[in-house]
Formats: structure tokens, sequence, C-alpha cells
């Protein structure tokens, strides 16, 4: 259609025109993503021209029309300046039924509830603009802030479990948008808001928690059908939502309930299934990301479930979560063509620290992940197992990720770097130490329990003839040089010295040593480092 032709039609219209006439733009606009930049001007008229029409009182018919219009415009950054106005915001969320003052939910649940079902297609069409506009638009972003949007959706969350799919749906992610794009709103959501309390209810609603215990809900039902997809999705946005309120929060002793509470929903997902696994891995990557923003003190409650039953030789705590996030860890290595940084890092990282705070889960994890060595006749990079799998991680070409899997190793083998090399190798294993200043060997600062890692017999007898740079009995190899006469010996050698010099000369290489607290210094900084004197200074 004309856009010329539809403006002059929209100024001098009725309510009925105007609905046939958008309804017309829409139907043959729904899958349009890229506009030509020529209608720029006129696409931004007709945005106008929609709220103005808004701004009217006409039939939810019309409005829900209007809307659908609106939200195909606000696809394109370029045309929404009469949109991120005060005036387009309010009208906007009057639309969504989001009002700051709205502080009880009384009165918007038996709005809820009388609503007609075209008045909610109202509403859901309104958020959806929100949520385009909000988030194509830092001039909407921050009238958003102005007119205390935000706070009209917390009073939206008070009546979650009156919410019809879509409008719950919506109203979380536009939170979502809101909390990612306008870091200065989080505290106040936090603080004056309770977003963080709103949200956890909201789960609680979503997953169907029951609790039997202060930290611990009921186990999911075996043979209960999956979670709903419904459900999943809007349990998606509101752990993103609560990602962005917990980032770089550590709270103070009144959150701590709040955090532990948190916790024990998290581990209550990680038990469910959904529809399909790709749903399942979807939820199980939020729920990581959001524990690895709870101090870590609160990851106890992962494996305190006393009522359930815990294994005896791990202090008798439920190890199933650790299982799970043990699971989805090894999923992510194994998964071809993902993006390690964003989607293996996160739980790595919460893996270690919790392994390192919290000795039980340490050993289980240790037990899983570096069993006692038997078969040392192969490489530890080479094969299936998750050991093989994290020690090939040791040498990615990510730094990030590289440095992430070799603390894992390192952690779980209670940052000794003699257990680290006896499951890795030295060649795997340097990059770390290097980085640690821990080419002597020795231990990091964290103290761990004095209980002593056993040996199998099969590593006992193996290991004086373990190369401790690979990490594996080799096979015995010829010795080039004994069939050699001493003269033959003697040419090679000097001739060997020869090339040494010549690409130190030239700086091609330069020799390094190793200083007595472990780093790396050049040669003859470390050949000229004075003995240290330890007969002490005084005389009897």
């Amino acid at each position: 259609m004309d856009l010329n032709n539809i403006l002059s039609q929209l100024e001098t219209a009725n309510e009925e025109d105007i609905e046939k006439l958008l309804q017309q733009y829409n139907r043959e606009n729904s899958d349009t993503f890229a506009f030509d930049q020529k209608e720029e001007t006129l696409r931004s008229k007709l945005c106008q021209s929609v709220l103005t029409v808004l701004g009217r009182q006409v039939q939810p018919s019309c409005q829900k029309t209007c809307l659908e219009t609106l939200r195909i415009l606000s696809r394109d950054k370029r045309v929404l300046a009469p949109v991120a106005t005060r005036e387009g915001m309010l009208i906007l969320g009057g639309m969504a039924k989001l009002r700051a003052g709205e502080e009880e939910g009384g009165d918007r649940s038996s709005q809820e509830d009388s609503q007609s079902e075209e008045e909610e297609r109202v509403v859901v069409e309104a958020l959806k603009c929100l949520c385009n506009v909000v988030y194509n638009s830092p001039a909407a972003q921050q009238v958003s802030v102005d007119v205390q949007l935000a706070h009209g959706l917390c009073a939206s969350l008070r009546v979650a479990h009156t919410w019809h799919h879509e409008v719950g749906l919506f109203s979380l992610r536009l939170l979502f948008l809101l909390s990612a794009l306008r870091p200065d709103l989080r505290g106040v959501l936090r603080r004056e808001w309770h977003a963080v309390r709103l949200l956890s209810e909201v789960l609680e609603h979503t997953l169907d928690v029951r609790w039997v215990g202060p930290y611990e809900a009921a186990r999911p039902d075996p043979q209960a059908p999956p979670m709903p997809a419904e459900d999943n999705e809007r349990a998606m946005e509101a752990l993103k939502a609560l990602f962005n309120l917990t980032l770089s929060y550590t709270g103070g002793e009144e959150d701590d309930h709040q955090f532990r509470l948190i916790a024990a929903i998290l581990r209550h997902l990680l038990m469910l299934r959904t529809e399909t696994e790709e749903k399942t891995e979807e939820a199980h990557s939020h729920a990581v990301n959001l524990l690895n923003n709870l101090p870590v003190s609160c990851l106890d409650v992962l494996i305190e479930v006393p009522i359930q039953g815990g294994q005896e030789k791990y202090g008798g705590k439920n190890m199933d979560a650790v299982q799970v996030l043990l699971d989805f860890m090894e999923k992510r290595i194994d998964k071809q063509g993902s993006n390690y940084k964003e989607g293996l890092t996160p739980v790595l990282n919460l893996l270690t620290e919790g392994s390192r705070h919290h000795r039980e889960i340490r050993r289980y994890i240790k037990a899983q992940v570096l069993p006692p060595l038997k078969d040392v006749k192969i490489r530890p990079e080479i094969g299936t197992t998750i050991r093989n799998k994290l020690v090939r991680l040791m040498t990615h070409v990510d730094m990030g990720v590289k440095q992430t899997a070799a603390e894992f190793l390192f952690v779980l083998c209670k940052e000794s770097v003699d257990n680290l090399l006896k499951y890795t190798g030295y060649g795997n294993a340097a990059g770390l130490l290097v980085a640690r200043g821990l080419l002597a060997g020795g231990r990091g600062e964290t103290q761990y329990s004095e209980d002593e890692d056993s040996d199998t017999e099969e590593y006992k007898s193996a290991k004086p003839f373990i190369n401790p740079i690979t990490g594996h009995v080799e096979e015995p190899m010829p010795n080039p040089i004994e069939e050699m006469t001493e003269e033959q010996k003697e040419y090679e050698a000097q001739k060997l010295v020869n090339m040494f010099d010549k690409l130190s000369r030239q700086n091609v290489i330069r020799p390094m040593g190793v200083r007595p607290d472990g780093t790396l210094a050049p040669l003859e900084e470390t050949l000229c480092d004075p003995p240290e004197d330890n007969s002490g200074s005084d005389s009897d």
C-alpha cells in the first residue's frame, strides 16, 4: 500500500475505516524486517498517526489493530522518535495496564478476570510494542525510567498467578530488557520495588514448587508429564531478569535468605524435564548463569536435601543436582560448533567455585572427573572420558576457555602441582603453572582438607616410567647416538651448540631459567641470583 494514501485517509477516516486500512497494511507487512529507507519519514508520520488514534477512545478491536501496526513499525529503530516520548510511552503503558501507582494487586486481579479476550489481546500487543521500542530506542529507555514503567511491571508481578500466558511472558521480557539496558535501574528494582523477591515468587508459581523444608522443594514426580512449553518460556524470562538483578550484587545478611531460596528453586529446576531436550538444556543454562551470581556459600543448598537421602561417602549429602551440572558440562564440551566461551565457561566456573569452597562437592566431582589412574600408557588428552576432554581444553586456542578448564582441574587436585601433573602432564599444565608462578611446584593459596589421594597399584608400579611432560608411559625410543663414534658425538654436540649460539645472537630465541620462586626469567639472571644465606646474622 502507498503510505501517502494511508496517511491522507487516516486523517479523515472513521474508526471502522481506520481498522480496515491498517489491517490491510499489517497483512502486507507482517513479515517485513528490512524497510525501505526512502520511506523513513512517512513511516515515522504513520507512527505518530497511529498514536493519535490510540489516544482517542476507540474500541478494543481498533486498538489491537493499531498496536499491531505499531509493533511492525517498531522493528525499524529509525522511526521511533514519535513513540519514544513521554506521551507515547504513557499511551502504550496504559494499553498494557502498567500503571506505577497501582500498589496493590486486588484491583488489578479483578480487572484481569473481567477482561474480554479482545481486551487481553490489546494488553499483549501493547507489551510487544513496548519490548520492541525499549530494545531499539535509547530515548525510550530513558523515558521508561522517567515514567517508572518498571514500577508498574513490579506491581504486575504481585498478581502473576492471574496472568494469562502471553501477558506474563511479555511482562517478564520487558522487565528483562529494562534491567539489561539500564544498569542504573537494577538497584532501584532491588531496593524499592523488591523485584528479586517478586521474581522468585513468579518462579515458585511457574515451576509449581512445593516446600517440604526451609530450603527444600518436594522432588518432582518421575511419572509426571514434562513441564509445559508455556511454563518453561515464562520461567526462562524470569531467570534472565533475575540474572540481571543479581549481577555483581553481593547483598547483605538480610539477602542471604532470599539467595538461598533462589538456590533451592534452581535445584528444583535442575531436576525438572521439559518437552524437548533442547529446552531442558536451555533451562539448565539459565540456572547455571544465575547460580554463578549467588554467593558461593549458598551452593550448599544444592546438596542439603536430607529427607531424600544422601550418599554416606560424601557426608550424607545428595549429589543429584551436582551430577546434573556435570552432565550439562559434558554435553556442552561435546556440542559441535558451540561457543565454548559463552556455553561452557559459566558451568566450569560454577563447578570450580563449588569445589573450592565445599569439600563434599569437590570430592564427588573429582571421583567422576579424575578417578584413580590405572592405564597410564595413553596420553591424558587422548580418549573419550571427561578427564580426556578437559585436558584437551587446557590447550584450547581461546585463552579464557583454556584457563577456566585448567583452573577447574587444579582445584579438583586441591591446587597441588604434583597432583595436577599426575593427571594432565607438564606440557598441558604449563600455561596454568606459568600464570600462577608455580613452575617450581607447590600449592595454591587456598586451604583444603588433609584427606590423602589414593593411588592404584597400577599407577604406583608405572610411576617411575611416566614421562612427566606428556603424562604417560612412552614406548622406548632407539638411542640415535648409540652407534656413533666418539668423534661423531663430539661433532654433533658442537654443531648443536653453534646453532643455539647463532639463534641467541640473532635474538630468535632467548634462553630462560626458573627463579627460586617458580617464575621464568632470562637465563643470565637466574644464574646470577646469589644463593640464600641461611646461616643467620647472629653469632653465639
